[in-house]
């Protein structure tokens, strides 16, 4: 097949570059802040931290509304807005709010920054002015917990809530010219399951399965036919030609570890000097392995039913001799990536976001694959303690869990990283989406689509085969990723920590159950094709 764009040992290497890449994001990402529990009716220390919707007008206009999070004193906020009071939002003078403040705040929202002095003095000396809520603005982006600290009797009997600092420049543009800004304050409750978790769901499970399956969907497998057709030596030189466009990187135990080293050490990279310019690279290097996935999609679903539309060809500069089909496609896929970049952060952004991913994701699984059980297990073993270690244990070392903070992208000057699903949220008062990353999708797919193949070499059915029962698997693995996202209050949860069981695991006791577990550990397709040649010859002589 005449491509804009064959590919070649080094596109092979930049795709085993890319999936470092796609690796860091190996979490699943239920919320942009840790989901509020209900809260109690008490106003003193111990209230649970709640999300907070802040609706504002300015001269009477209603503007969208900025999110916010309580403290864990002062008084409790209404789950509806009907129930919530409008007040006039005024700034402190001085606006760290540590001492009382010499412009009038009764009855008005208190506007303080963070800093110089702990948050129940703020709280207080806002209360002390007649202020109907204290509103603090923090220093970085993300919502920060405030606590009660030492001083566990405190009684503070107005809301007191925290937003981010990009919430307070919207704030402070709105009063810099002096017009009036009110302010209503409530805390909706969040639903139990979000519906775009199930279409989360079936974007990821569909990969896999559709990446597995994609020689029986494009019926690449027909192509003996058409040389079968040519003579000899042009059958020869057709099956040379099409093994160079589909040259294939087959990961060994190696690679594995070399994997989690790289991509330990460039998460890492992310942690420390994570910038908008960095975050950009990321979104270039996207954009190009989503050009590329896109594109070996479209052509090779339409070159499966009208196998005629590549005949056209044209010679071009450093191209060299294209199929004019192809090369439109091509143009297509860059427009569609370009017009993705250009509008990212618009409402409807992550449409073509997921549309580039999963075709990318489509075509690495294509290129990558797993000899065996043997490096599988190496492989997603590490991938296992990998995410594990950076969610949860990294927090004792750097005082943040590394991978939240990489993925949630809380330097990245307003920029997120590319490499997710991502969904919005439907039902949830908050909004926000529900994510997961590319690399709980391609480390367990390569497993998957191993099976498919194995399952295909020794003509195995369906039930007993492997392929269908490691679908399941992954499916009822992100069911439990997504069921601790919720038991642990939205926090950051590492997927594979619940997908390598459900995948590998399932292998591994059907394998010894059906006395297989030997035959997959060694199993190497390389070896089975050497091993079949002699005998095909045999029959031919």
């Amino acid at each position: 097949m005449a491509a804009a764009f064959p590919r070649s040992s080094s596109l092979v290497v930049a795709l085993q570059l890319g999936i470092f890449l796609l690796f860091l994001s190996s979490i699943a990402v239920g919320d942009d802040v840790s989901r509020a529990a209900p809260g109690n009716e008490s106003a003193a220390c111990g209230n649970d931290f709640r999300l907070v919707k802040i609706k504002m007008w300015v001269n009477g206009v209603e503007k969208e509304p900025i999110g916010g999070l309580t403290a864990d004193f002062g008084s409790l906020l209404p789950a509806h807005a009907e129930e919530g009071h409008r007040f006039p939002a005024a700034f402190a003078d001085p606006l760290n709010g540590c001492s009382l403040s010499s412009s009038n705040l009764s009855d008005s929202i208190a506007l303080v920054v963070r800093g110089d002095c702990i948050f129940t003095t703020k709280a207080k000396v806002a209360e002390a002015g007649g202020a109907a809520g204290l509103i603090v603005i923090n220093d970085e982006e993300g919502l920060v917990q405030m606590g009660c600290g030492n001083d566990t009797r405190l009684n503070i009997t107005i809301p007191v809530i925290t937003i981010s600092k990009s919430g307070g420049d919207e704030l402070h543009k709105s009063m810099s010219s002096g017009v009036k800004v009110e302010l209503l304050l409530y805390s909706p409750d969040r639903p139990i399951l979000d519906y775009s978790v199930i279409f989360l769901w079936l974007m990821a499970v569909g990969t896999i399965v559709s990446a597995s399956l994609w020689s029986e969907i494009t019926g690449s497998n027909q192509s003996d036919e058409q040389y079968d057709e040519l003579s000899p030596q042009e059958s020869a030189g057709a099956a040379d030609k099409d093994d160079e466009e589909k040259e294939i990187l087959h990961i060994n135990a190696k690679s594995a570890i070399v994997f989690v080293i790289t991509a330990s050490t460039f998460l890492l990279l992310l942690y420390f000097f994570m910038s908008s310019w960095f975050i950009w690279l990321l979104i270039v290097l996207f954009c190009i392995g989503g050009i590329e996935g896109m594109h070996n999609c479209i052509v090779s679903l339409v070159l499966s039913k009208f196998r005629g539309s590549e005949q056209k060809k044209m010679n071009l500069p450093l191209l060299g001799e294209v199929s004019i089909f192809s090369l439109a496609v091509l143009i297509f896929c860059v427009v569609f990536a370009v017009a993705w970049a250009a509008n990212r952060k618009a409402s409807y952004s992550w449409i073509g976001q997921d549309i580039l991913g999963i075709c990318m994701m489509i075509t690495v699984l294509q290129l990558a694959q797993l000899p065996n059980i043997k490096v599988a297990t190496v492989l997603l073993c590490c991938a296992f303690v990998y995410d594990i270690f950076w969610v949860f244990l990294s927090p004792f070392i750097f005082h943040d869990s590394v991978m939240i903070a990489v993925a949630e992208g809380d330097k990245s000057g307003g920029e997120s990283i590319p490499m997710l699903l991502r969904v919005p949220r439907i039902a949830d008062p908050y909004y926000g989406y529900n994510m997961i990353g590319f690399g709980d999708i391609l480390f367990p797919g390569l497993l998957v689509s191993f099976a498919f193949r194995f399952d295909k070499a020794n003509k195995k059915g369906v039930l007993n085969g492997y392929f269908l029962w490691l679908s399941i698997g992954y499916g009822v693995g992100l069911l439990f990723t997504y069921l601790g996202l919720y038991l642990m209050n939205g926090y950051g949860q590492p997927a594979l920590l619940y997908l390598v069981p459900c995948t590998l695991g399932t292998c591994v006791v059907l394998g010894w159950i059906r006395g297989e577990l030997k035959h997959l550990w060694t199993y190497d397709t390389d070896d089975t094709r050497e091993s079949s040649e002699p005998i095909a010859r045999g029959e031919e002589a």
